[in-house]
């Protein structure tokens, strides 16, 4: 080797050097920063007792800490704020948890169990029109010892675990929250892996990293900024310009069925999801859908298949049941009830139960969501066509589409229901229910008892015959009418790892596990 070759060397290695040292003092610059993740669903409240959607469920999952949470693809629940947790005794109606210590809120206050006992009993006693309060149904009391948290249930409840889990289980510091009343302002206070640094209500959640947390995330988390965009449009032109580096629920149907995992400067993820849509129908007496054959002729109507493949460019599959594919009791109750298309069924059940032709209802749904206009259209086209129905389309915002339903002011209306859990019960009492989260007015005492014994069996594969009957149940009844499940995608910039693991269609937003590659 030359001299001036050996010169040449020494200066690349030199170079080299102050390269790494450089990366490894600016490693802000080099790594990105904060990474942005575009969504279009929006927080609708920062209290965890006042909201039930998934955008505030994602936000809650990052700000708050519940006793245990279910890591991804995970079929039980693992301890988070708890140090443990177990039923006591055989009969699945007492539940304790041991708190983990040295969890501090934003206030440097500690954590304890009159905090958990709190954060339950608020959700229970505020009981929110658009809250979680309906998941915590079998929750009789709640006693706080020391670090120990006793929940007495007022009967067996295999899926307790579960609901412990979810956002209706958010822990929040007892001395900034109001007991009867949701809590006003920007401000939270919780002890999740992020806290919250700033906020814009329909824009943007900016997160950083909680040095203080101590639970199940044990990833490095990078400071996070959630932008909330109107539409998919919105969404997909944010994508497009690269003003965010992830861009989650949910692009436009067309742009889903066209990405591919080889597509440049991206990387895709597409995975099965509990996701489910169901149109939803008020059963209330005096409305234009009260009587259960009118219902039922309209399950005789709706093709499912053609509104996957054109509203959704295949980007969901058709549904045919109240539990989807994957979780344990799914079946096909509406298609064995209702097996093709049939507007002379429709009819002949329509004369019986003589009623005026066209029936005349609203169709309600909430803009900027995915396609939920497009689908609108395309099931009033669908019930139109055979002269049986006339459909009056309305669309709302999304914060009074929730006000209406949760009033029972809507005649029927299609509503995305994100799995809390990967169990059946989350698809029974919230939705179906006397009393549940969707507000259709049904109540049936068979629906309810099934439920009820369905939660006995810890083996859940056990609850299988309960669940079956209540699915069939409801394919008679008609309060609900599947539409579809989803699939889950979503698309991050090449630099950006973790995205496999942000969304499992549970609810929860695992923002800690990005990270810049």
């Amino acid at each position: 080797m030359s001299l001036v070759q050996k010169r040449k060397l020494a200066w690349l290695l030199v170079l080299a050097v102050i390269g790494v040292t450089g990366w490894i003092l600016l490693p802000e610059e080099t790594s990105g920063g904060t990474i942005k993740v575009g969504t279009t669903d929006a927080a609708t409240s920062l209290d965890p007792a006042g909201a039930y959607d998934a955008g505030s469920l994602a936000l809650f999952s990052n700000v708050f800490q519940t006793l245990l949470t279910v890591e991804p693809g995970g079929a039980e629940p693992v301890p988070d704020a708890a140090r443990s947790c177990a039923f006591a005794g055989a009969g699945l109606r007492t539940y304790r948890c041991e708190l983990r210590d040295g969890l501090t809120f934003p206030s440097g206050r500690e954590m304890t169990a009159q905090d958990v006992k709190f954060s339950f009993d608020r959700v229970k006693r505020i009981k929110s029109d658009v809250g979680p309060s309906s998941l915590l149904d079998t929750l009789h009391s709640v006693r706080a010892s020391g670090q120990t948290v006793t929940f007495a249930l007022s009967s067996p409840d295999a899926t307790f675990p579960f609901k412990v889990a979810t956002g209706a289980g958010s822990i929040v510091d007892s001395t900034k929250y109001p007991a009867t009343s949701l809590r006003s302002g920007e401000q939270v206070d919780g002890t999740g892996p992020y806290t919250l640094a700033s906020y814009a209500e329909g824009k943007r959640a900016v997160l950083s990293p909680n040095g203080d947390y101590r639970g199940a995330a044990k990833q490095m988390r990078q400071p996070v900024e959630l932008r909330y965009y109107e539409d998919a449009i919105s969404l997909n032109n944010a994508w497009n310009d690269r003003r965010i580096d992830v861009a989650a629920r949910q692009l436009p149907p067309k742009i889903l069925a066209e990405l591919g995992p080889s597509d440049p400067g991206q990387r895709v993820f597409e995975a099965n999801s509990a996701e489910t849509r169901n149109l939803y129908l008020n059963t209330r007496e005096g409305k234009p859908l009260h009587d259960p054959r009118v219902r039922q002729a309209m399950a005789w109507l709706i093709d499912r298949e053609r509104l996957a493949a054109v509203v959704h460019e295949g980007t969901v599959v058709p549904l045919y049941s109240l539990i989807p594919t994957g979780i344990t009791g799914h079946t096909t109750s509406f298609f064995d009830h209702y097996p093709e298309l049939d507007a002379s069924k429709a009819r002949r059940l329509l004369t019986k139960a003589g009623v005026s032709l066209p029936v005349h209802f609203t169709y309600a749904y909430s803009e900027g969501r995915g396609a939920a206009a497009e689908e609108a259209k395309e099931l009033k086209r669908q019930l139109e066509e055979s002269g049986l129905f006339e459909v009056n389309l309305v669309g709302y915002d999304w914060g009074e589409f929730q006000k209406r339903w949760a009033e029972g002011r809507l005649d029927a209306y299609a509503v995305g229901w994100v799995a809390d859990f990967p169990d059946p019960d989350t698809f029974g009492g919230p939705l179906v229910g006397t009393g549940g989260t969707m507000n259709t007015g049904y109540s049936s005492k068979a629906v309810d008892r099934l439920i009820t014994t369905s939660q006995r069996f810890a083996d859940r594969g056990k609850a299988g015959a309960d669940l079956e009957a209540l699915q069939e149940v409801i394919a008679e009844d008609v309060p609900v009418i599947p539409l579809w499940q989803a699939k889950e995608y979503v698309v991050t910039s090449d630099d950006v790892g973790g995205g496999q693991y942000l969304s499992d269609g549970t609810g929860a937003f695992r923002l800690w596990r990005l990270t810049w590659i």
